[in-house]
């Protein structure tokens, strides 16, 4: 496993981070934890370094059964951990947006707990909060880092503006955003903003929730939450299938499966430092390792990015 320092911070971070998403049921569904515990061990064992999690997946399940697993086996020290806040989650009713100085920290102690650790490596904002004050936060994340429960600072989900007005009040040592192959927004504005910053970059979803995984066809059936996408039924699910089997020719040039292919995609930006892997069971790890072994050359990591553009040309023009 390559590593590679986390923007400006001290953190020597593994080329793919194991994600925790897939342990929120109202998204995922229920996954059986038992694989998922085995993925853990079979990361460490891989040299997978880095975890990322967030309050919010599963209302709190996904850090508790990490934090469960990490004190039984003894593995907080072989990971640093990230996690995120910012759906206050205690209502009865619903979910709302809360980056105060208040929530914040008793979010963080409440991550803590359900971590069993006391410090998190990585405190990330989950999302961009436009009626809380960027000095708000701040003094919360002051006092964090004063009392030794947090290391670093990230946000996710943020524009270059609404990062420049947090970085007027404390440093953002990383983003996470979604990037792949069928999702590029981020190269034009928010990746060289972190480039000049000296920004990590945690990029979520490099297969886009899986359809670039290579498992489906055009007449495969999506349930769940990914079923109303686009480019998860119909003729959208048809033209993205298409394109997935033409990069198979790339990928069994190269020796790499199709989403092995995919992943070194977004690991081939130089802005990126990690890609978020989504784990249910130990192959999600193992069939992912050899992504990370090295980057693509300039002309593979554009024919494979204009194939995948034609084939969102071809939807977006079918739909206007």
């Amino acid at each position: 496993m390559k590593y590679t320092p986390l923007g400006n911070t001290d953190l020597n971070v593994s080329r793919l981070c194991f994600g925790c998403w897939q342990l929120s049921p109202s998204f995922w569904g229920d996954i059986d934890i038992k694989p998922w515990e085995e993925a853990v061990r079979v990361a460490v064992d891989s040299g997978i370094n880095f975890l990322d999690t967030a309050d919010a997946y599963g209302n709190g399940y996904a850090e508790e059964q990490l934090g469960r697993l990490m004190q039984t086996e003894n593995l907080r020290d072989k990971f640093i951990v990230a996690t995120k806040f910012y759906w206050n989650f205690t209502a009865p009713d619903a979910r709302f947006a809360d980056t105060t100085y208040d929530y914040i920290i008793s979010a963080c102690e409440a991550s803590l707990k359900r971590l069993r650790t006391d410090h998190i490596d990585l405190y990330q904002i989950h999302a961009w909060d436009p009626i809380t004050r960027p000095d708000e936060v701040a003094r919360a994340f002051a006092k964090l880092k004063e009392e030794g429960k947090v290391r670093w600072f990230g946000v996710s989900n943020l524009n270059p503006e609404q990062m420049e007005l947090y970085r007027g009040h404390f440093d953002i040592s990383s983003l996470q955003p979604p990037y792949s192959l069928l999702n590029r927004t981020i190269e034009t504005r928010e990746l060289p903003y972190c480039l000049n910053h000296n920004i990590g970059v945690i990029n979520y979803s490099p297969l886009f929730r899986g359809l670039l995984g290579g498992r489906y066809h055009a007449d495969s059936v999506i349930e769940g939450a990914r079923a109303s996408g686009p480019y998860f039924h119909g003729e959208g699910l048809r033209i993205i299938t298409e394109a997935v089997d033409q990069a198979k020719q790339i990928a069994v040039a190269l020796n790499l499966t199709v989403a092995q292919l995919a992943l070194r995609w977004t690991l081939s930006n130089p802005a990126i430092t990690s890609a978020i892997v989504g784990v249910k069971k130990p192959d999600h790890i193992l069939g992912s390792l050899k992504a990370a072994e090295d980057v693509l050359s300039q002309r593979d990591w554009h024919q494979l990015g204009n194939l995948f553009a034609k084939a969102v040309a071809q939807l977006e023009t079918q739909t206007v």
